[in-house]
């Protein structure tokens, strides 16, 4: 048995409590393992707000989209991306049903965790540094580049603009004051949002941008990077699926005429791991939760100033 943080009903964090739950076996292909870290995501809450759908039949509703932890079985052919998959190993993969004491999981997607990440950065980084990695691939950001990205405070932009610069791109961020620090300590060049924003841009890079990207969906992140890339295949968002459909501009994700980047998110780990691993990568962590404050965790999610990434810990 383990325990699991369940929706027993569909609305606001309110309907999350904890319940018991059976482990099966692992099948073919598959891995069971003690969650150590489970990661929180915005899009987590969509399942049982209502966004999806009502569906009675999918209650209680299972939660949680990538976890960490240590394999406790192994099905017949348990083979990661890595390699054979045994009992001991330490791991991270993205899941169905990650906000628990133990879970089951496809082998193909289970990776090893190495010895220098801790189990939140292991349970945090998969989503947001996938994004990320998509993003960077998605605009073609490369040497001599320079990227202007929205958001560059937030989980998923502090990642792009870690790996942009680390590709040799130059960076300008937009994030409120209290971010400007933290992004000056990885290479970024901070720049306020709000009125003036294009103006302020143009001042820090007078021979143009090259690319752009969207973690925020503001009108204004779309206008300032409309008037500053010239090519739109280089200007990408996450969140701005309106604005591109009529803009001609690129979505990623899994919002409507959105690329869902499967392949590159699915080996986003190749390029993220080693990177932590070697204290080259930051994935800053705004705030860790029990497993039992779930609901906590989601409305401190909700109200969009989080910060990082926030992290369950059974």
């Amino acid at each position: 048995m383990a325990t699991a943080v369940v929706a027993t009903a569909y609305g606001g964090p309110e309907v999350l409590s904890l319940i018991d739950v059976e482990v099966p076996e692992p099948g073919p292909g598959e891995v069971t393992f003690a969650v150590r870290a489970a990661g929180v995501n915005p899009f987590d809450y969509k399942f049982y707000s209502g966004a999806f759908g009502t569906d009675p039949s999918k209650l209680p509703l299972r939660l949680g989209l990538e976890a960490a932890g240590v394999v406790t079985a192994v099905g017949p052919d348990a083979v990661g991306p890595a390699g054979p998959i045994s009992i001991g190993d330490e791991v991270l993969a993205p899941v169905s049903g990650g906000y628990a004491t133990a879970v089951t999981a496809n082998a193909a997607r289970v990776v090893p965790k190495p010895a220098e990440v801790d189990w939140k950065q292991a349970a945090g980084i998969l989503s947001v540094g996938g994004t990320a990695v998509h993003l960077l691939a998605a605009t073609g950001v490369g040497p001599g580049d320079t990227v202007l990205i929205h958001g560059a405070a937030g989980s998923v932009g502090a990642l792009a603009a870690q790996l942009a610069v680390a590709r040799g791109a130059r960076v300008i961020g937009t994030a409120s004051p209290r971010g400007h620090e933290r992004l000056r300590s990885y290479g970024v060049e901070p720049v306020e949002y709000g009125p003036g924003l294009a103006d302020r841009v143009k001042a820090l890079a007078p021979k143009g941008i090259d690319a752009a990207i969207d973690t925020v969906g503001t009108d204004e992140a779309v206008d300032v990077s409309l008037e500053l890339v010239g090519d739109r295949d280089r200007f990408a968002s996450i969140v701005a699926f309106g604005r591109a459909a009529s803009d001609g501009f690129k979505v990623l994700g899994m919002g409507p005429g959105a690329d869902p980047g499967t392949e590159i998110r699915g080996n986003a780990w190749r390029e993220l791991l080693p990177l932590l691993s070697e204290g080259k990568l930051d994935l800053a962590i705004a705030k860790t939760f029990p497993l039992a404050e779930a609901a906590a965790a989601h409305t401190f999610v909700m109200d969009g100033h989080a910060g990082g990434k926030v992290i369950l810990l059974p």
